[in-house]
């Protein structure tokens, strides 16, 4: 996975910043967070920093629950989704595409749930990450 682009940072990053940071990419960005808000209610963002050697990630909830995480790289982003058994099953049993089908199989498991991470640089990946979302919210 490529490194976050806000590392070592004290501030959340701005749009601009993000935008600098993503570069064509941002039309990725904001596709999925525009269409998670509409079509899924999944409209809170929450900008997050852990450690500042890990750098900034966006939090993007619904209400109180976390979906998803972002991270900003240079030329694009990191998700990240954390699925509990019923979710993993559902999305193994989906219509994902083969790469998202293999990275969910080869993910870590954690006692919170099924870590799977994907990088994003174009927004023709937005109709899959919507689709692990909506399975996230359903189970």
């Amino acid at each position: 996975m490529p490194a976050n682009a806000f590392i070592n940072r004290a501030e959340p990053p701005s749009d601009a910043d993000v935008a600098t940071a993503l570069g064509p990419a941002k039309v990725a960005w904001d596709r999925f967070l525009t269409d998670l808000a509409q079509e899924l209610d999944v409209n809170v963002h929450e900008w997050k920093c852990h450690s500042l050697k890990w750098g900034w990630s966006l939090r993007v909830k619904r209400k109180a629950r976390t979906i998803v995480w972002l991270s900003p790289c240079a030329g694009g982003f990191n998700v990240a989704f954390i699925f509990g058994a019923k979710a993993v099953d559902a999305a193994r049993h989906g219509t994902l595409p083969a790469r998202i089908v293999k990275a969910l199989n080869e993910a870590v498991k954690y006692p919170e749930g099924t870590g799977i991470r994907l990088h994003v640089k174009h927004a023709r990946e937005v109709g899959a990450l919507k689709k692990l979302a909506a399975i996230k919210l359903a189970n």
